[in-house]
């Protein structure tokens, strides 16, 4: 497969750190906030509500993630009230491009996949489950 030899990696720590790497991308809000800060410098209220269910602690964790893997910065000013802006570092907007392109390839299979969905269950004798499972 020419062109795929880096996408298997695998050293000598058996792929852990790869693995957590992609764990930590492909988790529900990581995505989600990257997108939201790709639009620029955010403040921790206005992103909360930029995200429609995440919650506030689910939120400062995602951010905490990002920030230690550095992805995102985190920004304090010293005001009464403190203000703290988040905003992409270039190694968060590099991962715009590929999570862009493995969202197309989402919706482009979307009929695919609920039909193979739909097939499935019904060859198993169970009923439609919820969108997403």
């Amino acid at each position: 497969m020419p062109g795929y030899e880096h996408t298997c990696l695998i050293r000598g720590d058996g792929g852990r750190v790869l693995r957590a790497i992609l764990d930590r991308i492909c988790n529900k809000w990581t995505l989600l906030v990257v997108a939201t800060l790709d639009q620029g410098t955010v403040r921790f209220t206005d992103l909360h509500q930029q995200i429609p269910g995440i919650s506030q602690r689910m939120l400062t964790l995602t951010l905490r993630h990002l920030e230690r893997d550095g992805l995102v910065s985190r920004t304090v000013h010293a005001e009464v009230p403190p203000r703290v802006e988040y905003a992409l570092t270039p190694t968060g907007k590099s991962l715009i491009p590929p999570a862009l392109a493995l969202a197309g390839w989402a919706i482009e299979h979307v009929p695919h996949i609920e039909a193979s969905r739909a097939a499935h269950e019904s060859r198993d004798g169970r009923g439609p489950r919820h969108p997403g499972q």
